[in-house]
């Protein structure tokens, strides 16, 4: 082993030790990862930044603001509305939500979709009076197995494409991947269906996390003492029989910014306190009024009901700005004039002061705030919203024409009449044209931490191809596996890659394992293609775990899952993929 090819297993280690760990954000760790790469000379310094350019860079980017134009079209919800019957029965049901769930992330990133029909889901849960955690699993599953049908249907098929231009010279095309993914997503639809939702926890089951987020019982808050109350001067227990009266629990006293220690039952109440209570919203509210306190913020309370206040349930997913930082963090009352007054995390309430709990991804968040504000500030906090959200009825004229310009791009470029980067460009050109996504929505529709993630990987995968890395791993994998057939070696590659995917970032594994994947049939004499496609198989497939990917990390709070939930249904399905997988690269690609 070389000096240069030290240094880069290190590094790729070290990568691979923090994603896991998941302190750090996986950009930071891969741009980091390069940055030190460059000064220790084994990356050269004209290529440091040469994986911003990359055309599946690119792509990824353009395919995110391509479905926020299909999402604010109207046309792909109002769809979905119209084959929700919450009078069917369970296994119906899922089959048609995990059906329409593939189909969708086929033609638009698989996140979207989910975001897209999740809240339909949870409707149609609430409708028929069951948990949504018997679904949600199911969808979410059911939204990567779609992804893998097409070249922009997840970003592992775009980073194994453009890296079998590097090896062959042309990449994969738009429909190169549906002949194995296509039947994958089938089965694993048929699966998810008839037997998949059956494989959820019956604990899980029975617990309707709906009606707990709507009742809003037990969710903290904090109101102010004005000066003018009645309550200043008294002791804390005076006021609990308005509380009782109200429907509230007195759970504590914060002054000058500081929780009081013990039991503050006997202690004065002064101006400016801020009394900690439980209750539901309109108790809250009730209870504001009879005590002559005021709302946390720079307005007051007969003001907020002026702009009619609500309550909105949001879920945090992976890379939102509100990850990893607290209400106070990002100041929301004093920036959005929007509350946060309850938490939800694996399906247990957090109880701390809550406008200094750091967030999670997976968390559910309860906001009060006007209620015209509310979605700009779901939006600005990068979360998704539970509630059943309303069709955008002045985009809803523009349908056709966004999934017209959309459906013109892909068939152009799968005929080999426009480059797929600029045909995406195109349509993300007319989507701003005719106003179906404005300029600030493009850069909000980005998920700028997997494309630091994109291009940082990227030159450092080219070096250590460059360096005889990959083929040193190739080599060391041949010689394990030697006396087995390439068909086993091609299995055991998928299965390795599948299970990187299930810890670790799926753009990560890809990067790395493809060129992996083509050193190894190089040195067995087959074709890497057939490689290279249970590469793509294997990165896409994360199930058993809720941090292998996004989607399965969004459905953790309102499914109210554990982490040990995703390989009931996840660890079958894996097995099911690759029973059904490797025959299908067989046979379209054989060795």
């Amino acid at each position: 082993m070389t000096t240069e090819q030290g240094i880069l297993f290190s590094l790729l280690v070290l990568i691979f030790v923090f994603l896991i760990w998941g302190r750090i954000r996986y950009d930071i760790v891969a741009f980091s990862a390069l940055v030190v790469a460059a000064f220790a000379g084994v990356v050269p310094m004209e290529k440091i930044f040469s994986g911003f350019g990359h055309p599946a860079v690119v792509i990824v980017a353009l395919v995110l603001v391509v479905s926020r134009g299909l999402s604010r079209s109207g046309a792909i919800e109002l769809v979905a509305r119209r084959v929700i019957d919450a009078s069917r029965n369970l296994s119906a049901h899922v089959g048609i939500m995990a059906s329409i769930s593939a189909a969708l992330s086929g033609i638009m990133n698989n996140v979207a979709a989910l975001a897209l029909l999740m809240p339909v889901d949870m409707r149609a849960a609430h409708q028929a009076e069951r948990s949504p955690s018997l679904t949600l699993m199911p969808l979410s599953f059911a939204s990567i197995l779609g992804g893998m049908v097409t070249l922009i249907g997840t970003p592992p098929n775009i980073v194994i494409a453009t890296f079998r231009e590097k090896v062959v010279g042309t990449p994969f095309q738009m429909f190169d991947f549906a002949p194995v993914g296509a039947v994958v997503a089938l089965a694993g639809v048929a699966f998810v269906s008839a037997i998949g939702w059956r494989l959820i926890p019956v604990e899980r089951s029975k617990r309707n996390t709906i009606k707990e987020l709507r009742d809003l019982e037990g969710y903290i808050a904090e109101v102010k003492v004005r000066g003018a109350s009645e309550a200043v001067g008294k002791a804390l227990r005076e006021l609990e029989p308005v509380a009782e009266e109200n429907d509230v629990a007195l759970i504590g006293l914060v002054r000058r910014g500081k929780r009081l220690p013990g039991r503050t039952r006997n202690e004065v109440v002064r101006k400016s306190d801020l009394i900690v209570i439980e209750g539901s919203p309109e108790a809250i509210d009730q209870f504001i009024g009879a005590a002559d306190f005021e709302y946390m913020g720079p307005k007051k309370k007969d003001e907020l009901t002026a702009e009619a206040i609500s309550v909105m349930e949001i879920v945090v997913p992976e890379g939102a700005r509100i990850e990893g930082h607290s209400a106070l963090d990002l100041r929301l009352l004093a920036r959005q004039g929007v509350t946060l007054i309850g938490i939800s995390r694996r399906g247990q309430k957090v109880r701390d002061r809550v406008r200094k709990v750091r967030i999670e991804a997976g968390d559910i968040l309860l906001l009060l705030g006007p209620e015209d504000q509310l979605p700009d500030v779901v939006a600005w906090l990068g979360c998704l919203q539970l509630a059943e959200r309303g069709l955008e009825i002045t985009q809803r004229s523009k349908a056709w024409s966004a999934v017209g310009a959309f459906a013109a791009a892909i068939i152009g470029a799968s005929l080999g009449l426009i480059y797929l980067p600029l045909a995406l460009a195109v349509v993300v050109v007319i989507y701003v044209m005719l106003r179906i996504v404005s300029l600030s929505q493009i850069y909000e529709s980005i998920e700028w931490p997997v494309i630091v993630l994109l291009g940082s990987m990227i030159p450092l995968g080219s070096a250590l191809k460059a360096s005889g890395g990959t083929a040193l791993i190739a080599g060391a994998i041949v010689g394990w596996t030697e006396g087995l057939s390439p068909v086993a070696v091609l299995t055991i590659l998928m299965i390795v890659t599948m299970s990187l995917s299930d810890v670790l970032n799926n753009v990560a594994t890809a990067i790395i394992a493809a060129p992996i994947g083509v050193d190894i049939a190089s040195r067995l004499g087959a074709n890497a293609d057939s490689f290279l496609m249970a590469v793509a198989v294997g990165a896409s497939c994360a199930f058993l775990t809720p941090i292998g990917h996004k989607n399965n990390t969004i459905i953790m709070g309102p499914g109210g899952y554990k982490f040990g939930d995703y390989w009931r249904m996840g660890l079958p399905l894996e097995i099911l993929v690759v029973l059904v997988s490797v025959p299908m690269i067989l046979i379209a690609w054989p060795l």
